[in-house]
Order: C-alpha cells, then structure tokens, then sequence
C-alpha cells in the first residue's frame, strides 16, 4: 500500500508538472542526466546544443570566482571548496549556479518546477543585458532539462 500510494503522489506531481508546460506552450528537450544536467540545459538554451555544457560551467565558475561578494553568502561550506566542487564535470549545480548564470549572460532564467507549491521560479540577473529568457524545468531535486516553445524547431547540433 504504501509504494502504491508514493507512486500515485508522484503520478500527481508529474502531472501537475507537465501540465505547466503545456499551459505555457513549452515543450522540454531532454538533456542527459549524467549530473552535468544544469549546464547542459544552459547550454542548450544558450548555444543550441547541451554540448558545450563545459564551456557554460567554465563561465559560471569565472563567474562566482570574479564576484564572491554576490555569492559567498548563499553557499553552505567554504567558499573556495564550494568553486573547487563545481570546477568538476560531474558536480550538480543548484541556486546559486544559476543565479551566476543569469548574472553573467545578463538574462532572467524561468524555472518550471516539479514542486506542488511553487510551480516556477524565476531568477533575475544582478544587471539586466538583454530580453532573452532562458526556459528551464525542474524535476524535483533530480534533473534539468531545456525548454522550447511548443511548435518552434530548434536546431541542434548532433
């Protein structure tokens, strides 16, 4: 009964989930799940590949290393430890990541979330440099995807 009843909760919130999307007109490109999944989502919003998910994290990292004062507070271990652990493929990035992002390309990033209560989350660059939107979904805690206008074809480099 009780994997019954996790299943169903979870068939909800997925449900709820895509539901938002569709709503918005907006359909996900999967990106693959190998704990590099924020980047490559950027990346895929921003170059049109998720392939270049290293050169996105490189620029982050320069990011919160040039700005400390922005960031420092808003990271839960020292510092310095916490840019050594998102130098590396593999670290998952989280808030602040993003938020250094939207900094850096000067973009508001909107993230569609799994979460019952707070469907989207929308982060703000410190300075505004364009009206682009970079369009993120969020599955609870887990991964990242891209996500598009329902209808427009995006090239992607294979």
């Amino acid at each position: 009964m009780e994997i019954y009843l996790r299943q169903m909760k979870q068939f909800l919130i997925m449900k709820g989930y895509k539901k938002r999307l569709l709503e918005n007109g907006l359909v996900e490109h999967q990106v693959k799940g190998d704990g590099n999944c924020q980047f490559r989502a950027l990346s895929d919003e921003i170059y049109g590949t998720p392939e270049w998910h290293n050169c996105v994290r490189e620029h982050v990292v320069n990011q919160l290393k040039s700005h400390p004062e922005m960031y420092k507070g808003h990271v839960p271990m020292v510092y310095d430890d916490y840019l050594k652990k998102m130098s590396k493929s593999g670290a998952w990035g989280d808030h602040v990541t993003l938020q250094a992002a939207a900094d850096l390309y000067g973009v508001k990033v909107l993230v569609i979330t799994s979460f019952k209560d707070t469907g989207f989350l929308e982060i703000l660059p410190n300075v505004k440099k364009s009206e682009k939107v970079i369009n993120l979904s969020f599955w609870a805690e887990v991964h990242y995807n891209s996500v598009h206008p329902k209808g427009i074809v995006l090239y992607h480099y294979q």
